[in-house]
């Protein structure tokens, strides 16, 4: 190549902060030399040209950052890439779902066609289907819009130079754009990043295994197999002896379970024999059985419960129900307020009375009156009885326990109701959400469900309950335990840790010695009996976490014998026997001799990890309100206002948010089948930044817009307790920080310096990266999903349901694993962008011209009018 003759001073300088120029002239350098230079210099030894090209792109760098620090990104970030997040996931979810409605398999091909359709249907004035499927259409795409931008950001006398205009053009638009969209589309590229970005959780076996088995695509599940079969050839081929062989035994067999969930599954897709799980369970008809009391306190479980009730006619019994209890809570705290001192007590009186007799009233009224559409129909006896109450005395918060009591035995008995919901597939789905329905098509529990056999040999050692019961803790004193060794065994295809427990006893006649075998599952069961029962216990003994991937090596099991061995000993102190009486009898039963008999079974164990939580939290709520306001409104503004509390206002709210329009919904009407994400944001109230960025997020993402209203205004109301009770003036000026943050010299320059280096590693043009093997890249999908459940909070699950939240994960992950419609969001934010960064400009007019050419557009143009949006024709 050849050099410069003489040295041409150029000045450097371009958006005024030299941390950000210096990476920018280099990456301009390296452009020049491998796009420019290595052909100009066999045509001419003038420098002047290459000179000239410098200096327009620099002028064209300095007009652009001169334009970027006059704008505020504030909402580009907070609002528009949110908007455009959402809106794209909205259309791929709406692809899905036609798709799905044709009962058509899923082809890539189909899916990438729809998602247009859907698109042209929701932007109504563009398509960009043509700059993501065709390559050609996509360079003039790029091409056009370079010309527009340089139109913008040079002087008029290096615009009008055609050849120089061309050749920055095709820079910008071939060597720098295009390589750079194409990684981002990649969705290898954006797996490896998923992976990357959350390289610090651990991949949970149960995430992992949940998975393999909900994968629907036969390539991920080959992968797998094949990577586990190349593992099995590679251990079995080993010569290890001693402790080795018992963990190379092991990774077999756990090996050869997740060769044998493939193969199942893969023979399922193949065959087309796909197992509904939901049906299944139905025909089955093993179900667990969640108790009305549970699913009235439990949000998930109450949602499919008031949704059954309603196909029905059994809603005015449930929304009765649930607003007598937000009565009885109003009216409990409205008359706590009459014990502090007021200065016009008499006055506080008479309004706090009325306002709960005009309450009382009203609710008669609305369920039980003659009137009441629809009327909830118990005895009429009682009815007369309230009704008498209501016109002569007082309202009181248990005025209406009488009549509410008959309306839940009516719930519980009446075999419209409850005994029918347990059979109803609103049930069978309620389970799955509530993560208690197991697929009846793989037998045992990474857990080790199920009892734990008796590990002596000779059974000599059989103490009985009935001895045992009388035991004193000052007698219990002679117990002595330890674990003494941990062994690994297999059953059904599930591998588990068994702990050997060496129990000594002492008695008048010498000294007992026994074995006994438990599961790290038995001692979960165990802690959670004692704790349950003997709340002092809970700060005491703290039980070794749950299980981690690949959990099985002697390392790991060493170490939870010691932290088990630890709970142990803290468990069997005189002082922690002493405090807690009954406890020994417990003990003495988990550490018999014989197979240990769960207290807690699966299903309760899950009821104790979602209703529990909940339980602490009201408590948590009603320690909060304790200090009531002076003012009785204000009182009534505040409580109605706090996480969980539910106010007289609850009927009311219940009963609109199902027979009239929901005060969520626009005034004025907006169909959400075809319009952007950003057009209901009129249902934020509270107009915070984290609130609606939360919001519209989780409404695309679990597609909570299908869900009943009144699920969907308690998790708003959630949402907007959490942001007060974080200080919600405090978040979003963090979240301001944060976006100023990320457009900050230092940011700016880091990401020009990882843009040079990934182009231009150690200054030389990097390689076209070879596409990497299938199988490696169905690998890495099933790694970015496992992680991504893996890092799903347990709180989410409780608050959406498990199944809604596995689907919303992993349908946002399978958005990305389609290259067009990654392109899609890459140019849809780079237009956001754009029409952000040059507000004075039509550029959304010139979008629309761009991507004119679409021929869904053209076809959507020419429907007739009456079925571009069907349901726009309902209102």
């Amino acid at each position: 190549m050849k050099q410069e003759n003489k040295s041409i001073k150029i000045d450097r300088r371009l958006t005024g902060a030299y941390i950000i120029d210096e990476p920018l002239q280099q990456v301009i350098q390296f452009s020049l030399r491998d796009y420019v230079q290595y052909w100009y210099y066999t045509l001419s030894d003038d420098d002047s040209f290459l000179v000239e090209i410098r200096k327009t792109l620099q002028n064209a760098l300095i007009k652009f950052s001169t334009r970027s620090k006059e704008i505020d990104w504030l909402p580009y970030f907070a609002t528009r890439l949110v908007d455009d997040f959402g809106t794209h996931l909205r259309i791929f979810r709406k692809a899905q779902q036609r798709i799905t409605e044709k009962d058509e398999k899923m082809k890539a091909e189909d899916l990438v066609d729809t998602f247009f359709e859907v698109e042209v249907e929701m932007e109504k004035e563009v398509c960009r289907d043509l700059v993501c499927t065709s390559p050609k259409d996509e360079e003039g795409f790029l091409r056009d819009l370079c010309e527009v931008l340089l139109y913008l950001l040079l002087p008029p006398g290096d615009f009008q130079n055609k050849i120089m205009r061309y050749f920055v053009r095709e820079i910008i638009a071939r060597g720098i754009l295009l390589p750079l969209i194409n990684q981002l589309s990649d969705p290898d590229y954006i797996n490896q990043y998923v992976i990357w970005m959350i390289r610090d959780s651990v991949c949970s076996y149960e995430a992992f295994m949940n998975i393999i088995k909900l994968s629907d695509n036969v390539g991920e599940l080959e992968a797998v197999r094949d990577k586990a079969m190349e593992e099995l050839q590679y251990l079995r081929s080993l010569d290890t002896a001693g402790d080795d062989i018992n963990n190379i035994k092991n990774q077999i067999n756990s090996l050869l379970f997740v060769k044998k969930v493939c193969d199942s599954r893969i023979l399922r897709l193949q065959t087309g024999k796909e197992i509904d799980t939901v049906k299944l369970a139905v025909k089955c008809g093993k179900l667990c059985t969640v108790p009305l009391d549970n699913i009235l306190v439990h949000n998930i479980a109450l949602q499919f419960f008031m949704d059954y009730m309603q196909q029905v006619g059994g809603q005015a019994h449930l929304f009765f129900w649930m607003t007598v209890e937000g009565y009885r809570v109003t009216a409990q705290q409205q008359l706590a307020v009459l014990l502090s001192p007021k200065k016009d007590g008499r006055h506080q009186t008479t309004q706090t009375k009325g306002l709960l007799r005009t309450a009382a009233v009203g609710v008669y009224d609305q369920y039980l009156s003659e009137k009441a559409s629809p009327r909830v129909n118990i005895d009429d006896t009682l009815v007369a009885k309230l009704a008498e109450k209501l016109n002569h005395e007082d309202p009181t918060p248990e005025i209406f326990d009488e009549v509410q009591r008959k309306v839940y035995e009516l719930m519980l008995r009446d075999e419209r109701f409850y005994p029918s919901f347990k059979q109803h597939v609103l049930y069978v789905r309620m389970l799955a959400e509530l993560d208690m329905l197991k697929d009846p098509s793989f037998r045992g529990s990474d857990d080790g469900e199920g009892e734990s056999f008796n590990g002596s040999p000779t059974g000599s050692i059989n103490l009985s309950l009935d001895d045992l019961s009388n035991v004193s803790s000052d007698e219990f004193v002679q117990l002595r335990a330890c674990i003494s060794d941990t062994g690994v065994c297999n059953d059904h295809g599930k591998t588990y840790a068994l702990y050997a427990i060496t129990v000594r006893r002492r008695t008048p006649n010498g000294e007992e010695v026994w074995k006994t075998y438990r599961r790290y599952s038995d001692f979960h069961d165990f802690h959670m009996r004692i704790t349950e029962q003997f709340e002092n216990l809970a700060s005491i003994l703290k039980l070794p976490g749950k299980k981690t991937f690949n959990n099985m090596d002697r390392e790991f099991l060493e170490k939870r014998k010691k932290d088990l061995n630890t709970y142990l000993q803290l468990l069997l102190t005189p002082e922690t026997m002493k405090a807690s009486p009954g406890l020994a009898h417990c003990v003495y039963d988990f550490l018999e001799n014989k197979a240990y008999n769960k207290g807690k079974g699966d299903f309760a164990r899950k009821m104790d990890t979602f209703v529990n939580p909940l339980r602490n939290s009201m408590r948590n709520v009603s320690n909060a309100v304790k200090s009531l306001p002076d003012s009785l409104t204000e009182g009534m503004t505040k409580m109605s206002d706090n996480m969980g509390k539910i106010s007289e206002r609850l009927g009311q709210d219940i009963k609109q948010s199902f027979f009239k329009e929901s005060p969520l919904m626009q005034k004025t009407y907006v169909d959400p089948e075809h319009s952007r994400v950003g057009a209901q944001l009129e249902d934020v109230v509270d107009d915070t930044i984290p609130l609606r960025i939360m919001l519209l997020l989780m409404d695309e993402v679990f597609d909570l817009k299908e869900r009943n209203q009144w699920l969907r205004r308690n998790i708003k109301n959630l949402l907007q307790q959490l942001i007060r009770a974080m200080h919600g003036d405090t978040l979003n000026k963090k979240i301001v920080d944060h976006v100023d943050w990320m457009t900050s010299p230092e940011q700016v320059a880091d990401a020009v310096k990882r843009f040079r280096d990934a182009f231009w590693p150690n200054g030389i043009l990097a390689e076209a990266v070879p596409r990497r093997d299938k199988a490696i890249r169905m690998r890495t999908r099933i790694a970015g999903k496992t992680k991504l459940l893996g890092i799903m909070p347990d709180e989410l699950k409780h608050i959406l349901g498990a199944e809604t939240t596995r689907k919303g994960i992993l349908r946002v992950f399978e958005m990305f694993q389609h290259t067009q419609l990654n392109k899609r969001m890459v140019y849809v934010f780079l237009e956001g962008f754009l029409e952000t960064l040059f507000p004075m400009y039509k550029f959304r007019e010139l979008f629309n011209k761009l991507h004119s050419r679409s021929k869904q557009m053209q076809r959507y143009k020419h429907r007739p009018q009456s079925t571009q949006a069907p349901s726009l024709q309902k209102r």
